[in-house]
């Protein structure tokens, strides 16, 4: 029988982990799952109805009732049933989602709806807690890093890309902001797990960081060169 793997892949913002961790579960034949997106979800519904990012027990509640799904071999991110794909990744959604994510009831709701996710399937899961709160026990854990300034900088080329105008010193500084956020509070902080490979793609292709992970993968894998799934 054919044994459910899951990919932990954890680190700040800007470090690659959403495109990797996509082409890794493309490689893999893994269900590819942006806990980010889950976040900034809850931040899209929660500004369309109005809530506050301080009104912890609404957020809790949204966070609870909302249907969150992904498109598999796509970059697709339901909400409710409504594909929000774009709608998430709008530049005042980055702040927004931080603070929804420090909320311990919207994390227990997520990490919920997660685990029941790699339960269905072999997954790379994508974050800032997997490794260390979802998925404590995964075998597979990667902590995907890089210089502050070239993190800024691809978050300032990705947003140019799909035509939004940003300033580079102002992405610098919400980025550094959101880092300190992430990193220090309470409930489930951005951190290396112990056991987790550390990668720094400073200086790397995406395709070299890939596989990179993809060794990674086989080496802590039971049976690695049979991973890709049936």
């Amino acid at each position: 029988m054919f044994k459910r793997v899951v990919v932990a892949i954890d680190g700040p913002a800007g470090a690659g982990k959403s495109t990797v961790a996509r082409r890794v579960a493309q490689t893999l034949g893994f269900i590819y799952i942006d806990t980010g997106a889950m976040y900034r979800a809850v931040a899209l519904w929660a500004q369309r109805a109005g809530v506050p990012a301080d009104d912890m027990h609404r957020l809790g509640q949204l966070a609870q009732e909302a249907d969150i799904g992904f498109r598999a071999g796509a970059s697709t991110v339901l909400l409710n049933g409504e594909d929000v794909s774009e709608a998430i990744r709008a530049p005042e959604m980055s702040s927004m989602a931080s603070k929804v994510s420090a909320v311990p009831a919207v994390r227990r709701a997520l990490v919920e709806k997660q685990r029941a996710m790699a339960a269905e399937s072999s997954v790379v899961m994508e974050g800032r807690d997997i490794g260390t709160v979802v998925f404590p026990d995964a075998r597979v854990k990667i902590f995907l890093d890089a210089d502050p300034a070239v993190r800024a900088r691809r978050r300032v080329e990705e947003l140019r890309r799909k035509g939004v105008p940003v300033d580079e010193s102002a992405a610098a500084r919400e980025m550094a902001e959101r880092d300190e956020r992430d990193s220090t509070r309470a409930d489930a902080p951005l951190m290396q797990a112990p056991d987790a490979a550390y990668l720094d793609t400073t200086g790397l292709s995406i395709d070299e960081v890939v596989e990179e992970i993809l060794k990674i993968t086989r080496s802590r894998t039971t049976n690695g060169k049979h991973l890709v799934q049936p």
